[in-house]
């Protein structure tokens, strides 16, 4: 297995059974000996950013919604951005792959409006200690697929494990057509 890094998404496998991650995708966002981190993409909810975090209302992309990040802090929220030039990233930025990084929410919003290109904000994340997400990888919980930035931003959150497994080679590709229930088939 190659080693997990920033920017892959992690696709549940029909197998995995915890309700904390069936059917999801994750991005990592740091992998390394002391375990891993990332935010599940595709689980929206029904808060909207504007009734938590005023301020960002206008820079959260549709749906703009706060999304279920994973089963860690859920008391509190981290934002995914796009600076508008990765050259010249705003104020609060740590860049986690390819232009697409990490917003301190803290920060004025008034000092990154004009630099940013998208937003999105999670409650919660989800963590793995050293050598657990390895495991439930070689276990096959877990298909390890490159991510692109545009799957952090994708306008139907409900169709993205589709749409990724979709795009993936060989017969990775067919699972995406496999139902939830298998006895449905």
């Amino acid at each position: 297995m190659a080693p997990l890094h920033s920017g892959m998404l992690l696709v549940a496998a029909p197998e995995l059974q915890d309700p904390n991650f069936e059917q999801s995708v994750v991005l990592l966002l740091d992998a390394d000996d002391e375990g891993a981190l990332g935010v599940i993409l595709n689980r929206p909810s029904p808060v909207l950013v504007a009734d938590v975090l005023e301020g960002w209302r206008d820079l959260a992309v549709e749906p703009d919604v706060l999304f279920q990040g994973g089963p860690v802090s859920v008391d509190g929220a981290l934002a995914l951005a796009r600076p508008t030039d990765p050259e010249t990233p705003p104020v609060g930025f740590r860049e986690v792959v390819d232009g697409l990084g990490v917003l301190d929410l803290d920060t004025p919003v008034e000092l990154v409006a004009d630099g940013l290109a998208g937003l999105r904000v999670f409650v919660g994340y989800a963590g793995w200690g050293p050598g657990q997400l390895e495991d439930e990888v070689a276990e096959g919980s877990w298909y390890v697929v490159p991510g692109h930035i545009g799957d952090v931003f994708a306008l139907d959150p409900a169709e993205l494990r589709r749409d990724v497994l979709r795009r993936q080679p060989g017969s990775l590709a067919w699972v995406s057509t496999r139902p939830v229930d298998p006895s449905q088939n």
